[in-house]
């Protein structure tokens, strides 16, 4: 699939969020490089000395980085849980922006080999680096069924998550499931009911994806250590694409942009108070009906944006 077959939600939004133009020949990180469409534009804002560098842990959106011959532009095969490591292991320290695009590439969902979709049978794999780690179908295997019900609550939302745990577990004992098309139908016959227009095994299959990724936890490691990171004034742009993430992202973006409190009557002057650390700028970006329109993956996607103070 080439580059050009994903579209890059709120683009040009959140490329203006870290203000590059004002610091065209400082170092920027792209924290989730995918198929490339934010680090292009990115490159396209840079100055002759500027630097740009592209993590990713999917090795095929390496392997599509590489393609881009620019010497300001390094792409780097990583977990952005490890964000401060990587870029200390390249020498960029400090950095002027960080941006995050938390979806699912166009590639990952509709390549069926990757086990991310239930709308074609196959191997059910479900994760961004098939180089390391367990896949779902290993982890189903193993699971016990309340840490599948578990998951399934707190990951998808999942009301019905006792009952589909209960099918997978009876399901495995005819039969390990191993493809995508098996765990739909058992999915299936497990939901009673669903939303209109929405297939009985979403929400299982995003708190798979979720969980056999640890998508929350690097979320939840790699904010401070963006934080870290940037040199005062330097930007963070997050783009999430459901609940579970923006929570984390909404959370962290207002407890770093609030001063430490501390109990009332305590003897302590303003001025020796901890300083904010962040500051929000503006109200959370959404795509357009437009951008909807001619991208339905776009619908819950937002994008939130934070400067780092002085």
């Amino acid at each position: 699939m080439t580059a050009d077959a994903h579209k890059p939600v709120l683009l040009r939004q959140a490329v203006d969020a870290l203000a590059i133009r004002a610091r065209p020949d400082a170092t920027f990180v792209d924290a989730t490089f995918g198929r490339g469409g934010h680090s292009r534009l990115i490159l396209r804002q840079l100055g002759p000395r500027g630097r740009l560098i592209a993590v990713d842990r999917d090795p095929e959106a390496i392997a599509a980085a590489r393609e881009i011959r620019d010497v300001r532009f390094t792409p780097v095969h990583a977990r952005f849980g490890v964000l401060q490591s990587t870029l200390e292991a390249l020498h960029a320290r400090y950095v002027a922006g960080v941006l995050f695009d938390l979806g699912m590439s166009s590639p990952q969902l509709d390549e069926a080999q990757r086990g991310f979709s239930f709308r074609t049978d196959a191997p059910l794999d479900m994760r961004m680096d098939q180089t390391s780690g367990m896949s779902a179908a290993q982890w189903l295997e193993v699971a016990r069924e309340a840490e599948i019900r578990e998951v399934l609550s707190s990951y998808g939302e999942e009301r019905f998550a006792k009952q589909v745990a209960k099918a997978i577990v009876a399901a495995r004992r005819r039969g390990l499931i191993r493809t995508t098309g098996e765990l739909a139908a058992v999915v299936g016959a497990a939901v009673r009911t669903r939303e209109p227009g929405q297939d009985p095994a979403t929400r299982t299959f995003q708190a798979l994806r979720i969980h056999v990724n640890q998508e929350l936890e690097e979320l939840s490691l790699a904010l401070p250590q963006a934080l870290a990171v940037l040199d005062p004034s330097g930007r963070l742009a997050v783009i999430s694409f459901h609940s579970l993430e923006d929570r984390i992202v909404k959370r962290f973006m207002r407890e770093n942009a609030r001063a430490e409190t501390l109990p009332e009557r305590l003897p302590i002057r303003q001025r020796d108070l901890p300083p904010q650390r962040l500051r929000v700028l503006g109200k959370p970006v959404r795509p357009t009906a437009d951008e909807v329109k001619a991208n339905p993956r776009a619908r819950s996607a937002v994008l939130r944006i934070a400067e780092k103070l002085a």
